[in-house]
This record gives structure tokens, C-alpha cells and sequence, in this order.
């Protein structure tokens, strides 16, 4: 292997931000601890700040943060990052769009041809209804979220709760989960002692950093969806609403999943929905090709009604 392809090779393993021990990175390299500290050396000269351990167990990672020094990317990696960047630019992440458009423009002024081509190909032959009605989010609260996720760190911020009411937060964030239009961050809130998921579009400012760490704790369940979804399901609402679908459960449960409860019964299934908007639950039914009949509320009988007849006489 040259040298060239050796430091690429290295900053690849560097660029994931883990600790690597000398001992390792040589193994991998297939050279010597010495010829490793020659290359990182190299790559410091490049502007990349490479941090180093010495000792027995030694070993080097590179720091985060300071003057962005060029990317290494693999080209599958290189497409999904332009093809996120694509998604962002026509709205799939609110309030990302002029951010991701610059960025999409520097990505693919960066492609080799071949690149380029593969990217052009998906952009002619790929339609996207634009998303709307989502609330919009901070770019760096997302960032620093996620850095504070991938570095157990503890973060604080300002928060609204759903009543109106203004908190400040400490938090040790686990994870960030987006389901629908909406992203949650679960996290360990050390003043309640208790786990939590924060709707990001409710916090007040840029979370607050610490550069303290903390030890990672195990979100009930294992799951950070499941957390998230569980307490949504829970939560009080002003409807819920019970439905007798005339469908296998399976196939209801899969479009369901993450929203509702699914009950087997026989050939069928009861699904049982918490809802603020019974324009919500309608949408959810419309889905749906099978026969339903609503056990409750009262007032989902009549939006059905309503919409029916709005449906029946724009078809006559």
C-alpha cells in the first residue's frame, strides 16, 4: 500500500471519532506503530487535530470541532449524503432548506463525474410531493443535540411543556427519534430522576453544553422508538377512539404501529387511537381498504358522515 492510500485509509478509520490504540490502527494498516505516528503527524500538518495517548495504552482520535478539514468519503457514502441533503432542500427537514441547499450545491460541485451522473439519474427520475404543515426546526439544536447523544454529555435547556408551562431541563440525552413530522429527544432528566422524551421543536434556544460526560444509562425497554411511541399512546387526549376493522391485524398494526393499539380478533381487529384532531383519525381510516365500523366516539361518526356526503357529491 503507498503512503497516499495508507493516510487515506487511516483518516477513514480516524474520521469515526473513536479511540484507536496505536497497536490497533498498525494491525489494520498492516504497518508498524512507528510508521502510524509518521502518518498522523502528516495529517496534523493537513490541519486535522489528531489527538494522541502515549503509553502502553496509547493510541490516537481525532478531536471534533476547530477549522473543518476535508471530508474522506467512500462514494455510497458520498450519494447518501447528497441525497439526504436533496430531501432537506425540498422540505423533508423544516426549516433546513436554504442550509441544505448550499450544502447540496458544495457536495455535488465536489463529485467526481461518475458521482455526479448517479446523482443526475436520481434527480430526473425521482417525483416528491413537498412536506408541509410540520413545525420548524433549529438546525443547531439538532447538531448539538445529536453531538451530546454521540458523546454522553450532559446538556440543559429551555423547555415548554404542553400546557404552556416554561421549564429549564438538565438532561443526559440517550437519543433522538422522529416519528411523522415531529422529532423527540429521549433523555434521563436528573432533576425528576426519571426518563422523558422532549418534543425538539418545544425547546427554547441552543441547548446548553457541559464537556463533562456522563455514564450511559439503558432507556426502559431498550428501545428509544418504542419509549417515544409508548408514551404517545399514553398520553391523554381529547378523543379516543376505538375502530372494528374488517382486516387482519397484522396488516393494521404495520400502518399502526407507531401511532395506536392494534387487538386481534379473529379475522379481524379493534384499533384504539388517542387523538387531539378527528381529521387525524379520519386520514388514518382513509388508508385503509376494508370494511371498519366505529365503536367510539359519537362525534367520528359524524366527521365520517360529513366527509362522505363532501366526497359523494363532488363525484356525482
Amino acid at each position: 500500500m503507498s503512503t497516499s492510500a495508507r493516510m487515506l485509509r487511516l483518516l477513514s478509520l480516524l474520521q469515526t471519532h473513536r479511540f484507536w490504540a496505536g497497536g490497533d490502527l498498525a494491525d489494520r494498516l498492516e504497518v508498524s506503530e512507528r510508521t502510524v505516528r509518521r502518518d498522523v503527524e502528516r495529517l496534523r500538518e493537513l490541519g486535522y487535530d489528531v489527538d494522541a495517548v502515549r503509553g502502553v495504552a496509547g493510541g490516537y482520535q481525532l478531536r471534533a470541532g476547530g477549522a473543518m478539514a476535508p471530508l474522506l468519503l467512500e462514494d455510497d457514502e458520498a450519494v447518501a449524503i447528497a441525497v439526504g441533503l436533496r430531501a432537506a432542500a425540498g422540505g423533508g427537514v423544516p426549516g433546513f432548506e436554504d442550509t441544505a441547499v448550499q450544502a447540496l450545491t458544495k457536495v455535488i460541485g465536489l463529485m467526481p463525474p461518475r458521482l455526479r451522473r448517479r446523482m443526475d439519474a436520481l434527480k430526473t427520475q425521482t417525483d416528491a410531493l413537498p412536506w408541509s404543515g410540520g413545525p420548524t426546526l433549529d438546525a443547531e439544536v439538532l447538531t448539538t443535540l445529536a453531538q451530546a447523544c454521540r458523546d454522553d454529555e450532559p446538556v440543559s435547556f429551555g423547555y415548554t411543556a404542553a400546557d404552556g408551562a416554561a421549564t429549564t431541563r438538565r438532561v443526559e440525552p440517550h437519543r433522538m427519534v422522529n416519528i411523522g413530522r415531529r422529532w423527540y429527544l429521549v433523555a434521563y432528566d436528573r432533576d425528576r430522576h426519571d426518563w422523558r422524551s422532549f418534543r425538539i421543536d418545544r425547546i427554547a434556544g441552543t441547548p446548553t453544553t457541559t464537556g463533562q460526560r456522563f455514564a450511559p444509562r439503558e432507556v426502559p425497554g431498550g428501545d428509544a422508538v418504542a419509549f417515544v411511541s409508548n408514551g404517545l399512546r399514553s398520553r391523554p387526549q381529547r378523543h379516543q377512539v376505538r375502530v372494528r376493522m374488517a382486516a387482519p391485524a397484522a396488516d393494521v398494526e404495520a400502518y399502526m404501529g407507531r401511532w395506536g393499539n392494534v387487538e386481534a380478533t379473529g379475522d379481524s381487529c379493534v384499533m384504539t387511537l388517542n387523538t387531539d384532531s378527528l381529521d387525524w383519525a379520519v386520514m388514518i381510516l382513509a388508508n385503509f381498504d376494508c370494511d371498519f365500523t366505529v365503536e367510539e366516539p359519537t362525534e367520528l361518526v359524524e366527521v365520517l358522515s360529513r366527509v362522505g356526503r363532501r366526497f359523494a357529491d363532488a363525484t356525482a
